[in-house]
């Protein structure tokens, strides 16, 4: 019975540490679902990187499915949010999908299109820009401790498999509960 009790109660206390701003549902990728990021990181240190498929940066989608697949054990959520605020999205929804889905074989969390920048930016990416800088370029990369705390920012030009991003995610999992 006890165990019971504590299992019931820990989405509660998980909910509870979740910063107000990731705690939102989200629409996935192509599709109807929906996604809350307190429900995929709960209290876990989270990669989150807003994407475009049609950029020159696109190829980072199989590194980023590789850091996934490398960090995920360990807690690290990783988390796509497409945008068109850099004007390099595909065309339709279906299309985005196929190229993460199919052509990079992500199977991280990848969010329905939204802005990243400015006044019209998603509610994740708005509380992002408080805290660091908003992205300049697709890919741009930002590492958050389990608190939600923006602890790192990657430009686009740090690749996924780059020894820097990778001792970041190391030293903030080493850190993390």
């Amino acid at each position: 019975m006890l165990i019971l009790a504590s299992t019931l109660t820990a989405p509660v206390a998980m909910a509870a540490t979740c910063p107000d701003w990731l705690d939102h549902d989200l629409r996935r990728l192509h599709s109807q679902d929906t996604v809350n990021l307190c429900e995929v990181a709960g209290s876990k240190p989270m990669l989150v990187v807003n994407t475009a498929s049609h950029c020159g940066f696109t190829s980072q989608f199989r590194g980023l499915e590789a850091l996934y697949q490398k960090y995920r054990s360990r807690g690290l959520a990783v988390v796509g949010f497409a945008s068109n605020d850099f004007r390099q999205a595909a065309k339709s929804e279906e299309e985005a999908a196929r190229i993460c889905y199919v052509n990079f074989g992500v199977s991280f969390t990848m969010v329905a299109p939204s802005a990243v920048t400015g006044a019209d930016a998603n509610p994740v990416f708005q509380a992002i820009n408080r805290q660091s800088q908003p992205p300049g370029w697709n890919f741009h990369k930002y590492l958050l401790d389990a608190s939600g705390n923006v602890v790192a920012r990657f430009p686009s030009t740090v690749t996924p498999d780059d020894p820097e991003l990778s001792e970041a995610i190391d030293n903030l999992l080493a850190e993390a509960p």
